[in-house]
């Protein structure tokens, strides 16, 4: 699945300077700002662990709209999106009800037709969730696997690896 010898997302660490958007973030390691709130916790407060997808997912869409790529313009405009291939996390910390919590995003390698990104869910500096995922680039009305445009090929790879 993943083209090292390790499946886990243990041990992933930021890469370049973790900054919120807007403060000259380089995009080696991009991070956004999620508040947790009831709907993402079970009964006794604690995130519940699909909370955590939701806000990786997240913090994926908000990278690829600062790089000039929303989803709706890449449907529209490319007639792509990009889809989850595979995800490995490891859970370290709970998060809580109206935690902040700060969510990177970097890139580890880009290919014809995927990214594999490293991610992680902190809160005040302490890794929560460190995650790796693949996303895969897929046609919007086949949903079959195809070739990331150029120009959205070259953003991602301008923010380094």
């Amino acid at each position: 699945m993943w083209n090292d010898a390790s499946n886990s997302a243990r041990g992933f660490r930021p890469r370049g300077e973790s900054r919120p958007v807007g403060h000259g973030s380089s995009f080696r390691q991009f991070t956004w700002a999620v508040r947790v709130y009831h709907e993402d916790c079970d009964g006794a407060g604690v995130v519940y662990h699909a909370g955590y997808l939701r806000f990786l997912e997240r913090a994926r869409t908000e990278w690829l709209r600062a790089l000039g790529f929303p989803q709706s313009a890449l449907a529209a405009r490319h007639r792509i999106a990009f889809v989850v291939r595979a995800l490995a996390i490891d859970y370290l910390r709970p998060a809580r009800y109206d935690d902040t919590l700060v969510v990177g995003v970097a890139l580890e390698a880009l290919k014809g037709g995927s990214i594999l990104l490293a991610q992680e869910v902190a809160r005040d500096g302490a890794t929560l969730a460190s995650a790796r995922v693949k996303i895969a680039c897929v046609n919007t009305g086949s949903f079959r696997p195809v070739r990331i445009p150029g120009v959205v090929s070259a953003a991602i790879d301008r923010c380094g690896v």
